[in-house]
């Protein structure tokens, strides 16, 4: 418990959390990993005084048996519990072995749900409930989300003829056909669900799956289907792509606007 507290504090403190919660989760997620310290404390405290408390009662002189179990009415069968009192059941020693998934949590962090987990779900894009008036600038920064929302469900009516930018990690079809992706989550990585965008226009001849790229494009009526749910996914017309590092939140695309 006590581990496991402390590797949930760890990932608190710094950004290794983002990789499995929402940031707004962060102050539960603290919250919990102090509570699992303090009961591992307070159970190794328990179980201390547990051990101690029989050994000062008896004293030197108690020498006597603690009588506690007699069998039949002459009193002849009597069962000595004072050694179970004394000392307590040992553990099994393989249970250590469960220290090892905890090291490697600390030691070697699993990166982020990435291409893998993208090709193998079908894309969660959603009919949003409207759509907020975007900026003037140009480029535009939006979304990869909201420009699949907008160019599915509003036919692009507020994207075209407007250069937009967007970022998300590339993935592949087993074609071989270029997708700009990113994760969308509810809650944690658990149930993290992809949102694709299909790439067309000026794509960079070699693409490395999970490569980030913040894309320049244009917006473009062309759809496909996605082969996991038939669920459509709209194109952007390429006119720059620019390998970018990996975002500190790589679920949350506000960090990247």
């Amino acid at each position: 418990m006590f581990l496991v507290g402390a590797v949930i504090l760890h990932a608190g403190f710094t950004d290794l959390y983002l990789r499995y919660v929402k940031a707004e989760l962060r102050p539960l997620l603290l919250v919990a990993g102090a509570v699992l310290m303090a009961g591992a404390l307070a159970a190794a405290w328990y179980e201390f005084r547990g051990r101690r408390g029989p050994a000062q009662q008896d004293g030197p002189g108690d020498t006597q048996p603690h009588r506690t179990h007699e069998h039949g009415r002459d009193g002849g069968d009597e069962h000595d519990h004072r050694t179970d009192d004394h000392h307590g059941h040992r553990e099994p020693r393989v249970m250590w072995l469960l220290l090892i998934p905890l090291l490697a949590l600390i030691l070697v962090a699993p990166p982020a749900l990435g291409s893998y987990s993208a090709m193998r779900a079908g894309t969660a894009l959603q009919e949003p409930y409207g759509y907020s008036n975007l900026p003037a600038s140009d480029p535009l920064p939006v979304s990869l989300v909201d420009y699949a929302g907008r160019a599915v469900y509003d036919h692009g009516r507020s994207l075209d003829r407007r250069k937009v930018r967007i970022t998300g990690f590339v993935a592949l079809d087993t074609q071989g056909a270029p997708y700009l992706v990113r994760m969308s989550l509810n809650c944690c990585a658990a149930d993290a669900q992809p949102v694709k965008l299909a790439l067309t226009g000026d794509i960079p001849p070699v693409l490395e799956p999970d490569t980030w790229l913040r894309v320049t494009g244009t917006y473009t009526p062309k759809q496909t289907r996605d082969p996991v749910n038939n669920r459509p996914i709209p194109y952007v017309r390429v006119i720059e792509a620019v390998p970018v590092p990996a975002p500190r939140d790589p679920y949350d695309e506000s960090w990247n606007q």
